[in-house]
């Protein structure tokens, strides 16, 4: 078995063990690897930048699918269609896997900073021990400006999904020419709707890319 391989069954062995709650297992396995909370965390994080990049791709691919269906001119609607919902389908696992993303996020920065916090006072020497905590206040902060941006750009994929559903579920039914032209409206209402998650996946991913400069 090559190197790649066994790290990536260790690691699926690892995510399952995080999953159903034996933490504390999980952690200590990842430290007889040389990894820490931290490194970890910094690895969650570039997993849910990953996921919303991957996100704001297939919400964009989405809304060209529409365009593409509302200015359709002839051809196979049908096969339109499918490739539509294909690509609603796409969009809304990825919105699934990015909410357990930060799900995992959130679990292990809690854990990281309940034990840092746990270790400060520990610390004898009162220069390091203010020193320490001035860096877990500032790396909180730091988290708490990255956690608000993910959780603003996942919740806003929600109601984005639901009117995409309605749309699909709305074509199905309906494929013809007239019902295609009488959506004017709300292919407009939807494109606004995802240009601005969109653009909140950007400020997430960017503050995604500051936490980790700077942890």
């Amino acid at each position: 078995m090559n190197t790649h391989l066994r790290f990536a069954l260790i690691t699926a062995l690892l995510l399952t063990i995080f999953s159903f709650g034996c933490q504390r297992a999980y952690y200590a396995a990842w430290e007889t690897l040389g990894k820490e909370k931290r490194h970890l965390l910094k690895d969650e994080v570039k997993d849910v930048r990953v996921e919303q990049e991957k996100a704001a791709k297939e919400f964009k691919d989405v809304l060209t699918r529409i365009k593409e269906i509302y200015g359709f001119s002839g051809g196979d609607l049908e096969k339109v269609y499918n490739k539509l919902n294909d690509d609603y389908e796409d969009c809304k696992e990825r919105a699934d896997k990015v909410r357990e993303r930060i799900d995992t996020v959130e679990d292990i920065a809690e854990d990281l900073f309940r034990e840092w916090e746990k270790e400060i006072r520990q610390i004898t020497n009162a220069n390091f021990r203010s020193k320490s905590r001035e860096a877990l206040r500032e790396t909180k902060q730091r988290y708490s400006r990255l956690n608000y941006a993910m959780n603003t750009a996942s919740k806003k994929m929600s109601p984005v999904l639901k009117n995409l559903r309605d749309y699909v579920l709305y074509l199905k039914h309906n494929l013809n020419a007239q019902a295609i032209g009488a959506l004017r409206q709300e292919v407009g209402d939807i494109e606004i709707e995802v240009e601005s998650l969109i653009k909140d996946i950007g400020k997430s991913v960017k503050e995604a890319e500051d936490f980790l400069r700077t942890f």
